[in-house]
């Protein structure tokens, strides 16, 4: 975990920069080109030192506005571990997701949570192409 994108890409993948469920993009998603509706998908698990899962839910749950291109931004506990947390995020495209890395307060979550991650599990990179919620005005 030295490296800061890797790590932010795990918090956030699903986790820190827009956590709750993210900020709305400005143009309507279904008015896009298809080249611009090639959306960007994190799916990551990230394990909580012991007893700290809930910690670290609230840290990565904390203010997400204001992350431009972020659609949707889901920390979820699993169901059958108890240290581990599923986090699932949609981008309009890599670049927002890129560009995210770079925010002072994706930063501030991420150096507050590096305490309490006890390391991550599996990370899914994916191509969204629909679903309740994703074709925002």
């Amino acid at each position: 975990m030295t490296d800061l994108k890797m790590e932010r890409r795990t918090v956030l993948a699903g986790g820190v920069a827009s956590v709750t469920l993210g900020a709305t993009v400005g143009a309507p998603l279904a008015a896009m080109s298809k080249e611009q509706a090639a959306m960007y998908g994190l799916i990551g698990q990230m394990m909580a030192a012991p007893g700290k899962r809930d910690e670290l839910v609230a840290i990565l749950s904390e203010s997400t506005e204001g992350m431009p291109g972020c659609l949707s931004y889901i920390v979820a506990k699993d169901a059958t571990n108890a240290d581990a947390l599923w986090i699932t995020e949609v981008w309009i495209d890599k670049e927002h997701h890129a560009g995210s890395l770079k925010l002072p307060a994706v930063q501030a979550v991420i150096a507050k949570a590096r305490p309490i991650i006890a390391g991550f599990g599996q990370r899914f990179e994916t191509v969204p192409v629909g679903g309740v919620g994703l074709l925002k005005a």
